[in-house]
């Protein structure tokens, strides 16, 4: 059995004639210590797939287990990194990461706790700004706090739902390696959702897209063999890298994009004609003015030449 199985999973939202199907027939496989990256379009159904694995909405249909038992609620089994860095504005970057283990590991001596937390801020390289509050730091920062908080919960599987998509590029680059080294250093399980390919390709060991919704569901796995640790420079020119590029492009303007929301409606016009912009604004015809089609009315002229 598999570390994370997901089988046959539905979900979709609304009530009967206005309901819409998120993801159908998901089904997936992960193994303890593999790092996934689920690739798809904006709206597509990725934060609903990640929620379902964190535990935070239910499956209409199908069930998801971790490590054998079937994920039902949240639990601290499951960390994950929102986009948004979730972080308590009036905590400090110590005191948000504390907050977190001392939930966790509430039956710990306070020493162990603070000593866990520092152990989690160093690794995310912010020891400096540990008596910092979010509002001091800029966003690579804050989304640091955001990894060591869920790291520091000592997870079972980490999920990523699209952490670094609010980052410039510069920062956005140094995160990735943050998180690639922080992948090679603790080897958690982790499930990444992100909108960009080249990314899923460079951390990952495996990469999966997921087709345009609504109704969207997985397309085929491919197994990112690189060698690690990446250079980011040397995979750039990698042929292998650009093939698998190629595939996940291919696979999402093709077949995994052409699934969409097709809507009919009728529309109504208003029963008016605009007015006449060829009469000058200071005459006294009544035609300057817009008029409804039912005031126009037809008639003939005789005219004698």
């Amino acid at each position: 059995m598999a570390f994370l199985e997901l089988k046959a999973v539905s979900k979709g939202f609304g009530s009967n004639g206005s309901r819409s199907e998120v993801i159908e027939d998901i089904n997936l496989e992960i193994e303890r210590g593999e790092f996934v990256a689920i690739v798809g379009y904006s709206g597509a159904g990725k934060t609903t797939l990640i929620s379902l694995i964190a535990g935070l909405i239910k499956p209409d249909a199908g069930t998801i287990t971790l490590n054998g038992l079937e994920i039902t609620d949240p639990g601290p089994d499951r960390g994950i990194v929102f986009q948004n860095y979730s972080l308590l504005p009036w905590l400090s970057v110590f005191e948000n990461i504390y907050l977190a283990v001392d939930q966790v590991f509430c039956n710990w001596a306070p020493a162990r706790k603070q000593q866990h937390t520092e152990k989690y801020i160093a690794m995310v390289n912010l020891t400096p700004a540990r008596d910092k509050r979010p509002g001091e730091l800029s966003g690579g920062m804050r989304q640091r706090v955001s990894v060591a908080r869920a790291l520091a919960m000592d997870p079972q599987i980490l999920l990523l739902d699209e952490p670094l998509s609010a980052l410039d590029a510069i920062t956005r680059s140094t995160l990735q390696d943050e998180i690639g080294r922080i992948w090679e250093q603790d080897r958690k399980t982790v499930v990444l959702i992100t909108n960009d390919v080249d990314e899923g390709i460079y951390l990952s060991d495996r990469i999966i897209p997921l087709s345009a919704g609504p109704g969207a569901t997985l397309g085929p796995s491919i197994a990112i063999d690189m060698a690690r640790p990446r250079d980011r420079r040397a995979v750039n020119h990698n042929p292998r890298f650009r093939q698998i590029r190629r595939e996940i492009i291919d696979y999402l303007l093709g077949v995994g994009g052409k699934k969409r929301a097709t809507v009919t409606r009728k529309l109504f016009l208003p029963d008016i004609e605009p007015e006449d912009l060829s009469v000058p604004r200071n005459t006294s015809s009544s035609r300057r003015r817009p008029i409804r089609r039912r005031e126009i009315k037809k008639e003939t002229v005789e005219i004698n030449s």
